[in-house]
């Protein structure tokens, strides 16, 4: 029997392997001719699929009828996945993890803030300062390469982190289970979103081979969206919030390098730059010097009590 600190590597690894994909695989739609609107619709047709009919068998669709669920779908589901999808038909895998995933942490302290006036505290400060160096140095590196200091898809990308701290946010204020937030994310996208897209927007699946539609249908509807969400809040469990946060932060930030020779991208320095910043920022390397993130902490006490 493994231990509890083994399998939660265990659920790391898989939740890194998942989210790594996401980066490669969205920047290789722009290859395959696969568009935002195609990629997402396909996503929440099969989950919808594959969840719809478990949550009837097992007699328990009454929290989807609740406003937390369908808010959740709207702004992590069908808002984040537009705003995502499309920023990388702009710009490189790299840009994801400097603009996407190294804001993510910023954008949810941020909304905390805003939304129910949680404080930042001192690692927030830290990061902030940080990645407000490493920004401004990519900017000013890429104003003197290309003349220009960031794109649309930059754009995008932050706007999509914005999307997604405060979908953070609202799912812990709220405390839904990984189930009930994973199904109800799922279904509610595809229950607004698909009608939407089948109507109205336009739609290039007829120019897309069929093993690359599959491919990206079934990673993007199953790993992406079931798989590695409970795989992420199995980790969590067993390695607390800080430490499964900070390895798994790492893998868009690997997929952007190894998209250098995969998908043939460019590696400037000013992108060099932003990524060990934005990287350093995100991952907050001098907290592993602690002993343990207050989650853990807290689970430990709670043992102790029983």
């Amino acid at each position: 029997m493994m231990n509890t600190r083994t399998q939660g590597y265990i659920y790391v690894v898989i939740t890194m392997c998942i989210w790594g994909g996401f980066t490669i695989t969205s920047r290789l739609n722009v290859l395959w001719h696969i568009s935002a609107w195609d990629i997402a619709a396909l996503r929440f047709t099969l989950a919808f699929c594959i969840l719809m009919p478990i949550l009837i068998y097992k007699k328990d669709t009454a929290f989807l009828f609740k406003k937390q669920p369908f808010i959740l779908a709207m702004i992590g589901g069908v808002i984040y996945c537009l705003t995502c999808y499309s920023a990388f038909l702009y710009v490189p895998a790299a840009h994801a993890a400097i603009f996407l995933n190294g804001c993510i942490p910023l954008c949810t302290a941020l909304a905390g803030f805003l939304l129910f006036k949680q404080p930042f505290d001192q690692h927030t400060w830290l990061s902030l300062v940080i990645m407000l160096v490493a920004i401004s140095g990519m900017s000013f590196l890429m104003y003197q390469e290309t003349g220009v200091a960031f794109g649309f898809g930059d754009l995008l990308f932050f706007i999509s982190a914005i999307w997604w701290g405060i979908f953070t946010v609202l799912l812990r204020q709220w405390k839904l289970s990984a189930w009930h937030s994973m199904a109800g994310v799922a279904i509610w996208s595809a229950v607004v979103y698909v009608p939407f897209y089948l109507v109205f927007l336009p739609k290039q699946l007829d120019q897309v081979t069929m093993p690359h539609l599959i491919m990206q249908t079934l990673f993007h509807g199953i790993f992406v969206v079931i798989i590695a969400t409970l795989a992420y809040v199995e980790a969590i469990k067993r390695l607390g919030a800080f430490k499964t946060g900070s390895i798994v932060t790492l893998a868009p930030f690997i997929a952007a390098i190894i998209a250098v020779p995969l998908l043939n991208e460019p590696l400037s320095g000013a992108i060099l730059c932003g990524l060990i910043g934005m990287g350093i920022g995100a991952l907050q390397p001098w907290r592993w010097f602690m002993h343990q993130d207050s989650l853990q902490q807290g689970l430990d006490q709670q043992k102790q009590r029983q």
